[in-house]
């Protein structure tokens, strides 16, 4: 199916967006630089062209230094307003920052489907869920505040515990969630009383624009410092100056050990990581096969399979491949293409323009080493995108096999002894999460038991997924280091951090003057509702 013409007019862009403004020590600075052309490989008319979006900085290791001046001095070494600031007055700004960005839905959402080719109704599926994820860090900061209001008394010790910020947090988010999954760094970061330093993914960048004016009216000067440029002309030279207390990045391990490799001091750099993972489906003979092809059309092809969290590799029975395969094959030739607002669209355009040939690069090496395309459409080429291939039999030597394909491939290995894609988990790289597939318990219960030491979350006939937020986000080995929910980020960013005296007429009276006056943002039993 060709994408619908003409574009509706609530999705139109009506004129490219020439982004110069960054936000730096409280201030929207106008750049005036070198500048970054944006496109989308969306066509914005019927014979195919790559549209342009507009420009974003080109930002240099200058302007790079003088934000994380910015961010330094508002931390100012644990003395700032910030990290200092009652717990109430951080969540004020919080909810005023939520109510402005609410406001520009309708921006942010248009840019996300021209940006990423992302369809409507996951992008604002994206939005939404990102203001409820914001909604939700309050409510569990109240939450972590009021069980913090209390003094503990051990061997005639009290001790008044909270948590406390870390520092300056360098945030690097992911294109395939230019939002959500940014926010799910930045927003904990900066509600626990850090600083904050801010560079946007590749793609997926201009849908900030909209939410620079809110950053910079909720928060103090130099707690939220917004940049744009390459990560080695911007990242780098931040973390190199060793004055970066966190890395929080949701990227590749690649990156993300390049960067920390340059910090002088690695010891004192907590890492906040969210990384790469080949999270395979098993379907056990048993498995319910309605529901199974439903799940791993979903768990493969979402967004074009450009999730982490997607199912990149599956493990079928050879009891039940061959009706596996036929089933799946139909139902991925069956799936819709067209752009992002196009009714029940379910296939859209790859956002990088070089991924048609990296998929292709992995079926001609996957085909020349004895894999069949299943699948009809499978391969078939489009200025934009490429159909996905189902691939049968594929082998370990196969480049589709090791590499996370991030992009519509399927690849499929069969087997008979369960022990196959077991020892496969455990040598493999990578241990996020697995999608598991059938209905007897007596064989279930002791794959489960060994796949929770393999994955961090097994998945029972249902694809894989980060959400619902509430639940732990993380992985083992180079997935994953640390661990995203709403409960989890603010102890990411965190520290837990008290105030001890011993037990006597003079300190109780102290502490006890304390609280009457509420002179102490830190020493305070005051309960927020």
């Amino acid at each position: 199916m060709k994408p619908e013409f003409p574009i509706p007019e609530a999705h139109r862009l009506q004129a490219p967006i020439d982004q110069r403004t960054y936000l730096s020590g409280g201030e929207l600075h106008k750049w005036e630089g070198p500048v970054t052309q944006v496109y989308s490989t969306i066509s914005a008319t019927e014979n195919y062209a790559p549209t342009h979006l507009g420009s974003i900085p080109d930002m240099d290791e200058a302007a790079a230094l003088k934000a994380l001046q910015a961010a330094q001095d508002a931390y100012d070494e644990g003395r700032g307003t910030w990290p200092t600031m009652k717990v109430r007055d951080r969540i004020a700004s919080m909810e005023k920052f939520v109510r402005q960005m609410e406001a520009k839905r309708e921006e942010v959402v248009r840019l996300l489907m021209w940006e990423i080719g992302k369809s409507l109704p996951d992008s604002e599926k994206e939005f939404d869920r990102t203001v409820e994820y914001i909604y939700d860090t309050i409510e569990e900061y109240k939450t972590l505040d009021r069980n913090c209001a209390k003094f503990s008394k051990h061997d005639g010790v009290y001790a008044h515990i909270r948590r406390g910020p870390l520092g300056v947090v360098l945030c690097l988010g992911p294109y395939n969630y230019p939002l959500n999954e940014t926010f799910a760094l930045l927003i904990p970061a900066i509600i626990m009383g850090n600083t904050t330093l801010f560079k946007p993914a590749k793609h997926g960048v201009l849908l900030i624009t909209p939410l620079l004016e809110a950053f910079q009216t909720s928060f103090p000067k130099g707690v939220v410092n917004i940049l744009f440029g390459r990560g080695r002309a911007v990242a780098a030279p931040i973390i190199k100056t060793g004055k970066v207390d966190v890395l929080a990045l949701i990227g590749n391990s690649k990156s993300a050990n390049a960067l920390q490799e340059q910090h002088p001091k690695s010891n004192r750099l907590r890492l906040v990581l969210g990384l790469e993972a080949k999270n395979p489906a098993i379907i056990l003979p048993d498995a319910d096969m309605d529901l199974t092809v439903q799940e791993c059309l979903t768990g493969t092809l979402s967004f074009n399979g450009q999730r982490c969290t997607a199912l990149k590799v599956v493990y079928v029975h050879e009891q039940v491949r061959e009706a596996f395969l036929e089933r799946f094959c139909n139902g991925v030739d069956a799936l819709t293409f067209g752009n992002p607002w196009d009714p029940g669209v379910k296939l859209t355009p790859l956002p990088e323009a070089d991924k048609p040939d990296y998929i292709q690069e992995l079926i001609d090496d996957a085909l020349a080493k004895g894999a069949r395309i299943l699948n009809a459409k499978g391969g078939q080429r489009t200025e934009n995108y490429i159909w996905p291939a189902v691939l049968y039999p594929v082998t370990k030597d196969m480049r589709v096999y090791r590499e996370e394909q991030f992009g519509p491939i399927i690849p499929v290995l069969s087997f008979t002894d369960i022990e196959q894609p077991l020892d496969d988990m455990s040598q493999s790289n990578y241990g996020q999460q697995v999608s598991l597939f059938g209905k007897d318990v007596y064989t279930l219960a002791p794959l489960i038991d060994t796949l929770v030491n393999l994955v961090c979350r097994v998945n029972l006939n249902s694809s894989c997924q980060r959400g619902p937020d509430v639940y732990p986000f993380t992985g083992r080995k180079d997935s994953a280091q640390s661990t995203l929910s709403v409960h989890d980020a603010l102890r990411s960013f965190s520290i837990r951090t008290f105030v001890a005296f011993k037990d006597n007429a003079l300190n109780n009276a102290t502490v006890e003057h304390l609280l009457d006056t509420k002179a102490s943002n830190f020493i305070s039993t005051d309960y927020i509702l």
